[in-house]
C-alpha cells in the first residue's frame, strides 16, 4: 500500500511539474513583447541619457537637472497636475454626488454620457477651448487661454470624468440603509455626507486622483495645441530637446525622470486600487 501510495504522489508531483512548465511557456510570448517593444527601447534611452562628449558618463544628468530650463518645467508640470487634479476632485465629486442621490430627468444619459467624454483625446478640448476663448472665437478671450489658468481649465475639463467615474461606481456600492439608519437618526444631510457616503468613498476617489495625477503630468496634447506661452512641461520639454534642437541625451534624461515619477504614481494608484477593491468587498 505503501508502495502505491507513494507511486500516486509521485504522479502528482510529476503532473504539478509538467503544469508549472506549460504556465511558464505560455507566459513567454509575452514576456518577449514586453521585453522587444517597451524594454529594449527603454534601455535604449537610457543608455542615450549616458552619452557624453568623452564617452559614457552621468555629465548630461547633471547637466540637464542642474538647469533652470528643467527645474521651471518641473515646478510647472507638478503644480499644473496638482491643480488640475484638486479641480477634477472637487468637480467630479460634486457632479458624481448630484447624479447618484439627486433624482432628475436625465440622470442616466448624463452617467453614459460621461463614459463617452472618457473616449475623446485630449487636444478635442483644446480645439473646443479655441473656438470658445481663442482670439477669434466666441467670447475672444485669447489672453486667458494662452496663459497658465488656460491650460489648467481645459485639464480639468478633460480630466473630471476619471475621477466622476470611480466617484459614481463607489456611491452606488454604499448602501442605502445605512442612509435610512443615519437619517432616522436624525443625522442632517450634511452629516450623512460627511460621516458615511464620503467614507465609504474615500478609495475610489484617492485612486481617481492618482489616476488623474498621473494623466495630468504626462499631458501633452492640450499644452503643445493651445501653446501658451512660458508654459513649458515635462513632456513638452522632451519634445523640444529631442524634436527641435536634436539634443537626444537632454531629451532621454528629461524622459526618464518623467517615466521614474510615472511609474511611482503608477504603483499609488495599484495599492489604491486594490483598498478599494477590499473595501467594496466588505461593503
Amino acid at each position: 500500500m505503501s508502495g502505491v501510495a507513494l507511486a500516486v504522489v509521485s504522479g502528482k508531483q510529476c503532473s504539478n511539474t509538467v503544469s508549472h512548465s506549460r504556465r511558464g511557456l505560455w507566459l513567454l510570448p509575452p514576456l518577449v513583447v514586453v521585453a522587444v517593444f517597451f524594454g529594449y527601447p527603454l534601455v535604449l534611452v537610457a543608455g542615450q541619457s549616458l552619452t557624453t562628449d568623452n564617452g559614457v558618463g552621468l555629465a548630461k544628468w547633471a547637466e540637464v537637472l542642474g538647469s533652470a530650463e528643467f527645474q521651471d518645467a518641473a515646478w510647472q508640470t507638478v503644480l499644473l497636475a496638482l491643480g488640475a487634479t484638486t479641480g477634477c476632485v472637487l468637480l467630479g465629486t460634486f457632479f458624481a454626488l448630484v447624479v447618484a442621490f439627486v433624482p432628475f430627468p436625465g440622470a442616466r444619459t448624463l452617467s453614459r454620457l460621461v463614459d463617452t467624454v472618457l473616449a475623446f483625446p485630449s487636444f478635442l478640448i483644446a480645439l473646443a477651448f479655441t473656438f470658445l476663448y481663442g482670439s477669434a472665437g466666441v467670447f475672444g478671450a485669447g489672453g486667458f487661454l494662452y496663459s497658465p489658468w488656460g491650460v489648467l481649465l481645459a485639464e480639468i475639463t478633460f480630466y473630471t470624468p476619471f475621477v466622476m467615474r470611480p466617484a459614481l461606481a463607489a456611491f452606488s456600492q454604499v448602501p442605502g440603509v445605512q442612509l435610512d439608519v443615519a437619517a432616522a437618526l436624525g443625522a442632517r444631510p450634511g452629516r450623512v455626507l460627511w460621516r458615511v457616503v464620503l467614507p465609504a468613498a474615500l478609495p475610489s476617489l484617492a485612486s481617481g486622483a492618482c489616476l488623474t495625477l498621473l494623466l495630468a503630468l504626462n499631458e501633452f496634447g492640450i499644452v503643445l495645441f493651445l501653446g501658451a506661452k512660458g508654459v513649458t512641461t515635462l513632456p513638452m520639454l522632451v519634445y523640444g530637446k529631442g524634436i527641435v534642437t536634436f539634443d537626444f541625451p537632454a531629451a532621454s534624461v528629461v524622459a526618464l525622470v518623467d517615466v521614474a515619477i510615472s511609474l511611482l504614481l503608477y504603483g499609488s494608484y495599484r495599492v489604491l486600487g486594490r483598498s478599494r477593491g477590499a473595501a467594496v468587498d466588505a461593503a
